[in-house]
């Protein structure tokens, strides 16, 4: 739920929520069921994304 704010709050498009969301389910599946499976360019996705969010963020704030 929290991912799907971000179009509202941020003016993110689905695709790129979509992503932090698989990967917040796919911490889930690592936590409560002892399954990993990531792949490296997931993870390099993933911090292009979060670096995005940061400023966007930044954004709202300053």
């Amino acid at each position: 739920m929290v991912f799907q704010c971000l179009p509202h709050t941020l003016g993110w498009a689905a695709p790129r929520w979509r992503v932090l969301d698989a990967a917040h389910q796919k911490r889930n599946l690592a936590e409560y069921e002892g399954f990993l499976d990531i792949e490296e360019s997931m993870v390099l996705e993933l911090v292009g994304l979060v670096r995005d969010l940061i400023d966007d963020v930044e954004k709202l704030v300053l």
